[in-house]
Order: C-alpha cells, then structure tokens, then sequence
C-alpha cells in the first residue's frame, strides 16, 4: 500500500497523540476508508517526518499516536523564488501545483500589465488559502516536507524591488541568450520572472533589466504561462539543484 502523508500545523513528538484537522480527518476517513490500526506519516513543514498509528478515524474526527520520527531532508539545495503574472481559472492552481512538485521554494503572484485577474479583500485572502491548500496537497503527493511559502499577490515593480537572490532571471522569448548558458555558473538561489497569458510587456522586461533581472530564453517555441513556470525551474534544478 502506498504510503499515506498527512500534513498538520502543530508540533509533533514522539509518543504523543495528535487530532488532525477537519479537512484531513474526512480524507483519511471517507476517501482513503482507513481504520484503526493503519499507519500514517505525519510533517509539519519543520523538517522531517514522524510516522503515527491511527487511534480513532472518524469522519470528523480522526486521531493517531506518533511513534518515531525520522530526520529526512528532501529539499533541494536551490532556493527558487518564483515571481508568476497571475492567470484566470485554474492555471495558477496548476501553476503552484507542479512548482511545488519540482521544488520551488516561494512564490509570490504578481499583477502585471496584462494581468487580468483582479483580488481584493476577502475574495484575496481566501484565494490565498486555497493556494496554500494546492501547495499542501502537493507537498504530501510529491513527498516534501517542508511547504514553499505562498506570499500575497503584489505588482511586479514591488517584487522586482524587493526580492533577493544570487541569480534573477526573467523568461524572454525574443532573448539572444538561453538558459542552458548559465550551466558553467554556480548559484544557490535564483529569482525567476515569468508573464501572464500574453507575456511581460517591454517596458516590464526593461524594468526587470534595470533591476539586474538577466532575459533569457528555454527554447524556440513559445510556451503558456502554466508550461513555463515548470520546465524553467526543472531546467535549474538540473543546473544548480538535485535533479540527475
């Protein structure tokens, strides 16, 4: 049986017993049908993971006991910050969904000039929620068990301002330059910039020049914004990260 991990926010000890949230209790419960006696893994994005017997499984309430911890570290040696134009529908689902999958350590959503989504108050702070929820359920999937931050949407001016790292690279079809070409260089943390459906503007890419942002290219074809994202971090891990 394939093993089953469970994220929690609480601290976790060996020998002691955890509730687990309602979300997960009716998962555990009414999809996957476990019972009493089954054996979980448990991460509370700290590093690491504790494997636990359920005690109670039920519907809205399911309970186990934390046998062992084991001090596993999957995290790449590459800190990525993604900087993502925001798209409509489930893109950016997809989006943080594989990032997260191939290793991204943060991501912040950007409004840009071709950005046609539009977040305000409530409706922002729940759409963020939700997209803590995807990267979470990533996490569990693809194994990590430390979870990438999902920061609140700002403009790409404030981002390209404030984010730091050792190599910030924005995606650039029409660069002379590719990304393959940055192979000989070492790095242990990168800022990559990607566009909206329809891509950056000039006057952005100009901006992301002058904010020391190198334009690159992946290839000659021209990929969606939910297909970019993926292969350039994938690209960089096998570059600078732990991908064979």
């Amino acid at each position: 049986m394939r093993e089953i991990r469970v994220f929690t926010n609480q601290p976790l000890t060996t020998g002691e017993e955890v509730t687990l949230d309602a979300m997960s209790s009716r998962h555990l419960a009414t999809v996957l049908r476990l019972k009493s006696g089954d054996s979980i893994s448990l991460f509370n994005g700290q590093g690491g993971e504790f494997f636990a017997t359920v005690c109670e499984c039920g519907s809205k309430r399911v309970t186990a006991s934390v046998t062992h911890f084991t001090d596993i570290e999957r995290e790449s040696p590459l800190r990525i910050h993604l900087g993502i134009g925001m798209s409509r529908g489930d893109r950016m689902d997809w989006v943080i969904q594989k990032a997260t999958e191939v290793g991204v350590t943060e991501i912040t959503p950007l409004y840009t000039e071709r950005t046609e989504v539009k977040l305000k108050g409530d409706r922002a702070d729940k759409k963020l929620c939700h997209w803590q929820q995807v990267c979470i359920s990533a996490c569990e999937q693809a194994y990590r068990n430390r979870v990438p931050v999902i920061h609140p949407p700002i403009t790409a001016n404030q981002w390209l301002s404030s984010v730091e790292a050792e190599k910030k690279l924005v995606l650039h079809h029409r660069s002379q330059h590719s990304i393959s070409e940055l192979g000989e260089q070492q790095a242990a943390s990168a800022a990559l910039l990607i566009g909206p459906e329809g891509g950056l503007s000039a006057e952005e890419i100009k901006r992301a020049e002058e904010h020391n942002f190198m334009p690159l290219t992946i290839g000659p074809r021209v990929l969606r914004t939910e297909t970019a994202p993926i292969v350039s971090i994938s690209i960089l891990q096998s570059l600078w990260g732990d991908f064979l």
